[in-house]
């Protein structure tokens, strides 16, 4: 059975994140302390907040301590370089962890995705430990494994948007899988999360639901993060797809989930909703 941790957190995110990892048996098995680990970040816009926050990407990284290297990555894509967006989480970066563009990367690698041959960086293979990580979001297209369009070197990412779920599972399967995958519950996003316009009558787009969503089974993540987020995961295509390929659990009642509990953390995420849809 797939293991899910949902850990609500309060200003002591690394301890949170810790907790997470051990209430699923933990990363060791990963061999972390041999192998680089690449965590993809997912964001779309860089003056957006549809991100994970610093405190929980510094969580995970710091997960990774015993890494020779951290390489924290991002593509290009029609909005700016992947260089300006991975400048949010400056702060973090050192000798040890780096921002790296998925775009400007020479060494690469030709997958089949969606029908066509595209190179992808030589950072995204194994012996690397791969990680993803996005926000819950009632966004239908999904998150932790909507996030992997951004593997995709091309600027212009737009012509793969009519076959989602096909380019997002061959990607992940092109890469031999997401290793951890973690949901930033820092906030419940609306809609796809696009950050509206200031002004008077911009819409109400997230609330604060301080909550960790993390596994192993990346397709069980994104389960339980789309339950909470309101949706329904068998009409989630990406979810429904990912399941026929054998790639995860699409199935809540076949997913364990540890930590806090599963009824008063929806509740919270359902209170939080009808906040939004005020």
């Amino acid at each position: 059975m797939s293991k899910v941790a949902v850990v609500e957190f309060d200003e002591d995110v690394k301890a949170s994140f810790k907790q997470a990892l051990g209430l699923i048996g933990g990363i060791s098995d990963l061999h972390i302390d041999k192998k680089n680990a690449v965590v993809k970040v997912g964001v779309f816009d860089p003056k957006g907040e549809t991100h994970t926050t610093v405190s929980v990407l510094d969580a995970i990284v710091s997960s990774f301590n015993e890494a020779p290297h951290v390489y924290v990555v991002e593509s290009d894509n029609y909005r700016g370089s992947g260089n300006e967006r991975l400048q949010i989480w400056k702060e973090l970066y050192s000798e040890r962890v780096t921002p790296f563009n998925l775009s400007e990367d020479t060494d690469t690698r030709k997958v089949k995705i969606a029908g066509e041959e595209i190179a992808f960086s030589h950072l995204l293979f194994k012996p690397n430990v791969f990680v993803s990580t996005h926000v819950v979001r009632s966004f239908d297209a999904g998150s932790v494994l909507k996030n992997l369009l951004g593997l995709i070197p091309d600027r212009k990412k737009a012509r793969f948007h009519k076959k989602l779920e096909t380019t997002l599972l061959d990607a992940y399967e092109a890469i031999g899988g997401i290793d951890l995958a973690v949901l930033d519950g820092t906030y419940l996003y609306i809609g796809a999360g696009t950050v509206p316009k200031a002004g008077v009558n911009s819409p109400r787009y997230r609330a604060r639901t301080d909550t960790l969503i993390v596994g192993r089974d990346a397709v069980a993540v994104e389960t339980v993060g789309a339950v909470l987020a309101g949706l329904n995961p068998e009409k989630v295509a990406v979810i429904r797809e990912a399941v026929k390929r054998g790639l995860g659990e699409g199935n809540l009642e076949n997913i364990e989930i540890v930590g806090a509990s599963f009824e008063k953390t929806k509740g919270k995420f359902e209170s939080a909703m009808a906040t939004l849809k005020r």
